[in-house]
C-alpha cells in the first residue's frame, strides 16, 4: 500500500526531532562552556594547576567551578565526556540529508533548470561534497596559518562563500542551503572527533601513567572549539532555512547564506566579549541589523523560472509517471483550484511574496513533480489547504488519494 508513505514521513519527523534535540544539546553545552571560559577569575588559594574559578548559581544552588589549564595533579574518579551531543547530532543529521534529499531527491535535490544531473549523480555530488570543506580546514589549521587565527577565519569565509555559490549553481535553492549548513556542521563535528576529543584522550593517558601532560594539547583543542562557537549560528540559520522561501528562493541566495556567516560573528562577538569583560560591544548590533536589511532587500529580488518556461519545460520521468494516470486530469484540476492562488510563481494571495515552502502547483510538471507531498498535506492529512483560506471538501481530496495510489499501486 502507498500508505508506506505516512510510516516513511513518520520516520523522517522521528529523525528530525532527534537531530534537533541533540543539536540543542550540542550547541546549549558549547555556548556554556564558552561562556564559563571566557568568565574565568584569578582567585586566592586554588589549587595547583588552576587557572581560574567561577561561581554560579542555579535552580537553588550554588555551583564553585574551576578550570585547569592543562589538567588537574591527578585524575579524577568521575569526568563527563562531551562528545555524544555532536556525534548523535552529525549521524541524525546525515539521516535526514538522505530521506530528505537522496530519497526524494527528484524533487527536494534537483534543480533541471540549473544542471542536468542524473538521481545517482546528485546524491554523489551531495555526499562527496561534505568532505572536501573538513580536508581544506584541517589542513590550515596545521599549517603556519594557525598562528595567524583572523586570516584563517577569513579563509575559511572564502571557502564558504565559494561553496554557497557552487551548491546554488546546481541543486535546487533549498538544498543549496541546506547543504552548506551541512558542510559547516561537518567541519565542526570533525573537530571534535578528530582534534579536540584525541587530543583530551592523550591528556588523560598521560595523567593516568604519571606524565605531565603537553599544554599544546589544550590549546589546540580550545582554538576549534572557539571556531565552532563561531560557526554555530549560521549552521541554525541554515538548517532552518528551507521552511523559508524568502531565504531560499531566489538566485543571491548564495550570497544570502553568506552574509549569514557575517552575522554570525557579530553576534557571537558581542557575547564572547561581553562573557570575558562585562560588556559587549554595540556597534556589533547595528553591523547586524544592516547585514539582516541588506538580507532582506536581496530577498525580495524576484528571479527564476516563469510559468511559461515551466510550462514549457518537458516532464521528467518521474513528473511523466504520475501525470500519465488516468486520474490525473481529475487530481490537476483540483490541485490547481485549491492551491495555487498560494503556491504559484507569483503568488494572488494578498501579502504573499513566494509561494509557501517554494512549493509551485501550477504546471502539470509541478502537481505531478509534489504527488507525495499533496497526498499527505491535502489528501490523508488536512493540513492543506489552510481552513481559512479554502474550504476543500472530502471528495477533493479522495480525488487526490485516488490519483495517487493509482500510480503507486498500478491501477
Amino acid at each position: 500500500m502507498y500508505d508506506l508513505a505516512i510510516m516513511w514521513d513518520w520516520i523522517a519527523f522521528s529523525v528530525r526531532w532527534l537531530h534537533l534535540i541533540t543539536a540543542m544539546a550540542w550547541i546549549g553545552a558549547s555556548f556554556y562552556f564558552i561562556a564559563l571560559d571566557l568568565g574565568l577569575r584569578k582567585a586566592p588559594n586554588m589549587p595547583v594547576g588552576a587557572h581560574g574559578e567561577e561561581w554560579q548559581v542555579h535552580g537553588g544552588g550554588f555551583y564553585h567551578i574551576q578550570k585547569y589549564l592543562v589538567a588537574p595533579e591527578n585524575m579524577p574518579e568521575h569526568l563527563i565526556w562531551h562528545k555524544w551531543q555532536s556525534y548523535i547530532t552529525w549521524v541524525s543529521g546525515a539521516a535526514m540529508l538522505m530521506i530528505v534529499y537522496w530519497v526524494g531527491g527528484e524533487l527536494y535535490l534537483l534543480d533541471p533548470t540549473k544542471a542536468e544531473l542524473s538521481l545517482w549523480q546528485g546524491i554523489a555530488i551531495s555526499g562527496g561534497s561534505l568532505t572536501i570543506g573538513w580536508l581544506a580546514y584541517d589542513f590550515m589549521c596545521k599549517s603556519k596559518l594557525s598562528e595567524q587565527p583572523t586570516l584563517l577565519m577569513l579563509l575559511l569565509f572564502v571557502i564558504l562563500v565559494i561553496m554557497s555559490w557552487g551548491y546554488n549553481q546546481i541543486f535546487t535553492g533549498r538544498a543549496a542551503l541546506l547543504h552548506l549548513g551541512a558542510f559547516t556542521a561537518t567541519i565542526m563535528t570533525a573537530n571534535v572527533f578528530f582534534q579536540i576529543m584525541p587530543n583530551q584522550r592523550i591528556v588523560v593517558a598521560d595523567l593516568k601513567a604519571g606524565r605531565t601532560p603537553d599544554a599544546k594539547y589544550g590549546k589546540i583543542a580550545k582554538v576549534r572549539s572557539t571556531h565552532n562557537n563561531y560557526l554555530t549560528l549560521p549552521v541554525v540559520f541554515l538548517m532552518l532555512s528551507n521552511h523559508y522561501p524568502l531565504a531560499f528562493g531566489t538566485q543571491y541566495a548564495w550570497i544570502i547564506a553568506s552574509l549569514i556567516f557575517l552575522t554570525g560573528v557579530t553576534i557571537r562577538h558581542y557575547f564572547n566579549t561581553m562573557h570575558s569583560t562585562g560588556k559587549g560591544p554595540n556597534w556589533t548590533w547595528g553591523v547586524t541589523v544592516v547585514l539582516m536589511i541588506v538580507i532582506a532587500w536581496l530577498s525580495t529580488v524576484r528571479t527564476g523560472e516563469t510559468w511559461e518556461e515551466a510550462e514549457a519545460r518537458p516532464l521528467t520521468a518521474y513528473e511523466e509517471k504520475f501525470a500519465s494516470a488516468a486520474s490525473f486530469e481529475d487530481a490537476y484540476d483540483t490541485v490547481v483550484g485549491n492551491c495555487s492562488m498560494c503556491h504559484a510563481r507569483e503568488p494572488v494571495w494578498d501579502g504573499m511574496l513566494w509561494a509557501p515552502k517554494g512549493v509551485y502547483l501550477e504546471t502539470k510538471g509541478d502537481v505531478a513533480r509534489h504527488a507525495s507531498e499533496i497526498y499527505l498535506h491535502a489528501g490523508v492529512s488536512h493540513a492543506m489547504p489552510p481552513p481559512n483560506a479554502v474550504q476543500m471538501d472530502l471528495e477533493a481530496r479522495a480525488t487526490i488519494i485516488a490519483w495517487v495510489r493509482e500510480v503507486r499501486t498500478g491501477g
